[in-house]
């Protein structure tokens, strides 16, 4: 009898740290469980408000700005380029958006409000790549300097309307852009949303929100992430952009130019910014004023972080802040609630850290639980100060508690040189 054995299949082995990739199935469990514990919170509190229609259309304008200042930083990032100058270009956005949506039309003004950024992408590009200034440097640089710029002009520009008490800040208010409704669709989610079934109601107050007087820009900006991972993860191009990002030396052994992808993707990064900058002077509000940004350029990098460098992780951090965020501007009530679906999640995690007998993680879990739980039934409102500063602390939160599986670009943020590799 022969001793030779076949071959086996070796089973396989993830390297140490490796994450499995979350499934279309996996990822559908999440999000209705989700909705089961809003709809479970609104049924005992009868507030049911985190899943209506209003809300979920106010979080969608919300994520809109982060989730392009986000994407703008994802283009940089992933050709080696880091790009904090994306606040000063939501800025340039936002003006030029409203200058010339007021002197032309709003169409015209959302392409100028592209061209804006983009050219504050050019600048930072100049500097750092093609001068070689540290891309920290020249981004501080670009977000003292364009806002400054931009008032100025305006004050300049607009004398008689300042004078007669708008605010040195602010700019005439420019027509709007369309928004779009599926009016017999939105009218039937509308009526089941109204009779606040368990689940079912829930569900239709989602669905109705992404049918329901969205704008044109909210549009646009899902097709660009949507067309981002096609085109960064799905083309010869997309290969090349990112290569230069991994190891530009390898790239430009290969024949890579990279120099021009490293432009290319600092200049749209600018440009996704503009038009998230567009959006706050133009949909969610018909005027340009100063501060107007609300420092969203850093929480697109933030969403960007905690999305692992990838269109879909942004989407859901850009999400998560547009929904705090919509949440104190529309309903102050609700963040009060929020405070229960959180001692929830925190209860849930505790339990599941618990099974897989991770002891420190699960009393860190199970404490905060508690402590979410008693604010929640020994007060009646969240204080107005705590409410504003809800989507920062869930910035700093959520970077905390995903900064264990990031992983970004290798040459992120290093200055290349030509021939540097010889």
């Amino acid at each position: 009898m022969s001793t030779a054995t076949e071959p086996r299949t070796k089973p396989s082995v993830k390297a140490p740290g490796q994450r499995a990739r979350l499934s279309l199935p996996v990822i559908l469990l999440l999000v209705s469980g989700a909705i089961l514990l809003f709809a479970f919170v609104g049924a005992v509190t009868g507030n049911h408000e985190l899943t209506s229609s209003g809300q979920v259309t106010a979080a969608l304008g919300a994520a809109v700005p982060i989730g392009m200042a986000g994407l703008g930083g994802l283009w940089a990032e992933r050709a080696g380029v880091v790009n904090i100058g994306l606040e000063g270009m939501m800025v340039a956005g936002t003006f030029a958006g409203a200058w010339v949506g007021y002197l032309v039309n709003p169409w015209v003004g959302l392409l100028a409000a592209i061209a804006a950024g983009a050219a504050g992408g050019l600048l930072h590009a100049v500097l750092t790549v093609g001068v070689g200034v540290d891309h920290i440097v020249s981004g501080v640089g670009i977000n003292l300097l364009i806002p400054g710029i931009c008032l100025y002009v305006n004050r300049i520009y607009y004398p008689d309307y300042v004078s007669a008490g708008a605010g040195a800040s602010q700019s005439p208010p420019t027509p709007g852009l369309p928004t779009i409704t599926i009016g017999g669709l939105s009218t039937w989610l509308d009526k089941i949303e109204g009779h606040h079934w368990f689940f079912v109601s829930d569900v239709a107050g989602l669905l109705g929100g992404l049918v329901t007087d969205l704008s044109v820009v909210t549009v646009l900006a899902v097709a660009l992430l949507v067309g981002t991972y096609f085109v960064l993860w799905r083309t010869t191009f997309g290969l090349r952009l990112r290569s230069c990002g991994e190891n530009p030396t390898a790239a430009e052994s290969l024949g890579v130019n990279v120099y021009k992808y490293k432009y290319i993707a600092v200049i749209a990064s600018g440009g996704f910014a503009g038009l998230g900058g567009a959006y706050l002077s133009m949909v969610a509000a018909s005027v340009y004023r100063d501060g107007q940004t609300g420092n969203r350029g850093y929480i697109g990098l933030a969403s960007m972080i905690f999305g692992n460098w990838l269109p879909g992780g942004l989407a859901t951090g850009a999400g998560l802040f547009g929904f705090t965020d919509s949440l104190q501007l529309r309903d102050p009530d609700s963040v009060h609630v929020l405070l229960l679906a959180l001692a929830i999640i925190m209860a849930l995690l505790a339990a599941w850290q618990g099974y897989r007998r991770k002891l420190v993680p699960a009393v860190v879990s199970l404490v905060a639980a508690g402590g979410l739980a008693l604010w929640y039934a020994t007060t009646d409102v969240v204080q107005r100060p705590l409410i504003v500063a809800t989507p920062y602390v869930i910035t700093l939160v959520v970077l905390a508690l995903s900064a264990q599986r990031l992983r970004p670009p290798k040459a992120d943020g290093q200055i290349y040189r030509k021939g540097q590799g010889k």
